[in-house]
């Protein structure tokens, strides 16, 4: 919902690019995200018949349902516009000011309050009808977000959003290199470049880290761990934009997982081909014993992404396992994959590579890199016939109950 405006002005504030996306279309989507089924859109009845169909048109392709009521002079702290819009809306709603910007986590765990409490210039869940004890919570009085009134506001929206742009399951082993990407996604933001372009030019780096590698000498390999830890910020700034722009997809998912994989395909060739030149034929039985073990994890890592998600979510997949491997705590397996799962990262094995390199650990490594592979891949079999061989009756309500997404 969104306040009275002038018409004359109405393009310039409804329709102000952030982050590269028009504010009005962020905030309609960010409630989307939260969990909103029916947005209805309050604006004047005097608003361009063209800013509206540019707004239900820009939001038709995420399958939004959109019901717009135009009334002359709407104010929401007066109870005369409310008692207008009653008749449209549930017990209990959602309220977004058109111009704050904010993210579906926030918005997603808004405590509900009374209504004749409800600050109207900030997002609130409420409802007309009473609040009890136990629905009610004051957890969180004031949303986080900024109203968007000026350029300067403007500004201070994108760098919220990118500075929350990161995976949620990310914690803070990936907190540095958020911080380094946080220019960059902003830049790349106000461009044409998608997200899966940046993938590519992850791609690239890893490639010219893996040649650099491949010349064995110390400086060369320094280099070529610096530039693997470049092309772990590019699989960090994919992701970033993605969430961003509102162009997460299941294939950008896939092809983010594949990206991965091959970038450590790619260093560990690159690998045993320098320590070949320090250690002769030795250096090549693991390198291949390596290649192997990261090939077979990768390709099972995939498969069970498939099985562990449906084909439009494949997103929720880290989620959904790791909730699995809590729920199956009492099982010391599952207890201990759970505890180091997240320092196996892409995020933060980009430092170690950097650190081991320096100190001139290569082979230390590159021997633990081949272990870490093969036990992989065994306990992505190991788990795929635990948790995703029941019958059906017995995954579809556990799967239920992982549908937040990462």
């Amino acid at each position: 919902m969104f306040a009275l405006v002038r018409k004359e002005r109405a393009a310039e504030l409804l329709l102000r690019p952030i982050a590269g996306v028009p504010l009005i279309i962020r905030t309609v989507l960010t409630a989307a995200r939260a969990g909103a089924n029916d947005i209805l859109l309050t604006c004047p009845a005097a608003l361009s018949e063209q800013i509206m169909q540019q707004l239900v048109g820009s939001t038709a392709q995420f399958g939004i349902h959109i019901s717009v009521v135009q009334l002359a002079d709407f104010n929401p702290f007066a109870s005369s516009g409310w008692r207008a819009l009653k008749p449209h809306l549930q017990q209990k709603f959602l309220w977004v000011p058109w111009n704050w910007v904010t993210t579906k986590q926030l918005l997603a765990h808004l405590p509900v309050a009374q209504f004749h409490s409800v600050n109207w210039a900030e997002p609130a869940c409420t409802t007309f009808y009473e609040v009890t004890r136990d629905d009610f919570s004051s957890a969180l009085l004031h949303p986080e977000g900024v109203a968007v009134t000026s350029p300067e506001s403007a500004t201070s929206a994108e760098r919220f959003l990118v500075a929350r742009s990161g995976k949620v399951l990310d914690g803070i082993h990936t907190s540095l290199n958020r911080r380094l990407c946080r220019p960059f996604v902003r830049m790349l933001s106000h461009t044409a470049v998608p997200p899966n372009a940046v993938t590519f030019g992850g791609i690239v780096v890893s490639l010219v880290s893996a040649v650099a590698f491949a010349h064995g000498a110390y400086w060369w390999s320094v280099l070529g761990a610096v530039l693997f830890y470049v092309a772990g910020l590019f699989d960090e700034m994919d992701g970033m934009l993605a969430r961003l722009k509102f162009a997460e997809s299941p294939r950008g998912t896939y092809l983010e997982g594949f990206a991965d994989g091959l970038s450590y395909l790619l260093l560990f060739t690159g690998v045993t081909v320098g320590m070949y030149r320090h250690y002769g034929r030795a250096a090549i039985f693991m390198g291949v014993a390596l290649l192997i073990g990261a090939s077979l994890a990768l390709i099972t890592t995939t498969l069970q992404r498939k099985r562990a998600t449906t084909p439009d979510r494949p997103n929720e997949y880290l989620g959904n396992f790791y909730r699995l491997l809590e729920k199956d705590s009492g099982n010391w397996i599952s207890r201990v994959v759970r505890q180091v799962q997240g320092f196996q990262r892409r995020g933060i094995l980009i430092h170690y590579i950097v650190l081991f390199t320096i100190l001139g650990l290569l082979p230390l490594i590159f021997l633990l890199a081949t272990v870490g592979a093969h036990l992989t891949w065994i306990l992505t079999l190991y788990f795929n016939r635990r948790f995703f061989t029941r019958s059906q009756t017995d995954v579809k309500p556990t799967v239920s109950k992982f549908k937040e997404a990462l």
